[in-house]
């Protein structure tokens, strides 16, 4: 039986303006966005609708991205369109939790807030690194990089792309030896900090103890955790693994082959960007994939699913 799963992108596709229009066309999603300003005591529209230094820094753009993508969503589900299981890539996660019922709103907003401010200053500037590696698989990579100290998978984001995290020294070094072991090209990402890393632990231990005050509810649908990419089904084991998400690499691909293996066939992303179109695109070119990035998706979107169902 044919599956819907609504998926949402992380960290790096965040652009100033993301949510005006829908800021602008619903009461549903401008209340979200006051209610998220009220509650980080932020102005949400400026960080999110004008040009400004902020939202490409961690601690803002987290809380940045999760408001819109929400807000999205909302949207999508006032309209009727609803999803058979979530998922979402790193901080996309708290949206996947959130749509499957699991989180409050405001409590994944507030959590990702937090989340994004120990990211960013937990490691000093300067000490941690990250870097994207092209043309070489998962085995390969693994393999040159597991003698180098400090150095892992942070993303595993489809075949022919994976990052690696770690610390700075470590990551030149590795850079350095998957050319020479073969990789198409090794490129340097624009981050604070090696996100997805062990040493990014006693991150993923603090914001634990922020988990530990929220309260979570059942499950409506299942969402896919990126620290196992297995299906969760059960609210109880939320907060342990976003607590190890922080530290642990990020299962995309495998998370995204779980559902179509789940009868997935229809993959709709919510927020900025099309990254992770450009995933799935790599990964099983046979499923359907929509984005909702601006207003008129939202509106062409629900023709087409509302079609899809006739059928």
């Amino acid at each position: 039986m044919s599956k819907i799963a609504f998926i949402y992108p992380g960290q790096g596709a965040q652009k100033a303006g993301m949510g005006k229009d829908f800021y602008e066309n619903s009461p549903l999603a401008r209340d979200i966005y006051d209610r998220a300003s009220e509650c980080l005591e932020l102005d949400m529209r400026a960080l999110c609708f004008e040009e400004n230094d902020l939202l490409d820094q961690t601690e803002y753009t987290q809380a940045a991205m999760v408001t819109t993508c929400l807000a999205m969503t909302a949207v999508l589900n006032e309209q009727g369109a609803e999803a058979d299981v979530t998922a979402g890539l790193s901080l996309g996660e708290y949206c996947a939790i959130a749509e499957a019922g699991a989180m409050d709103l405001l409590d994944a907003i507030r959590l990702v807030r937090v989340r994004g401010q120990l990211m960013q200053h937990t490691v000093p500037t300067g000490e941690g690194a990250m870097a994207a590696v092209l043309g070489m698989d998962a085995d390969q990579i693994d393999a040159v990089i597991e003698p180098i100290a400090n150095v892992t998978v942070a993303n595993y984001n489809c075949p022919g792309q994976i990052v690696i995290t770690g610390g700075t020294a470590g990551i030149e070094q590795a850079s350095k030896t998957l050319k020479e072991a073969g990789a198409k090209r090794v490129v340097s990402l624009n981050v604070s900090g090696p996100f997805h890393s062990p040493m990014l632990r006693s991150a993923g231990e603090k914001l634990g103890k922020e988990l530990s005050a929220v309260q979570l509810g059942e499950l409506k649908i299942p969402y896919v955790t990126n620290v196992t990419a297995e299906y969760v089904t059960d609210s109880s084991e939320i907060r342990e693994l976003l607590t190890r998400q922080v530290y642990s690499p990020v299962r995309w691909e495998q998370s995204i082959r779980k559902m179509i293996a789940q009868d997935v066939d229809t993959f709709v992303e919510i927020g900025p960007g099309r990254t992770l179109t450009g995933f799935l695109r790599k990964i099983d070119r046979n499923v359907t994939v929509y984005q909702v990035n601006t207003w008129e998706d939202s509106k062409q979107i629900m023709e087409e699913l509302w079609q899809r169902k006739q059928q």
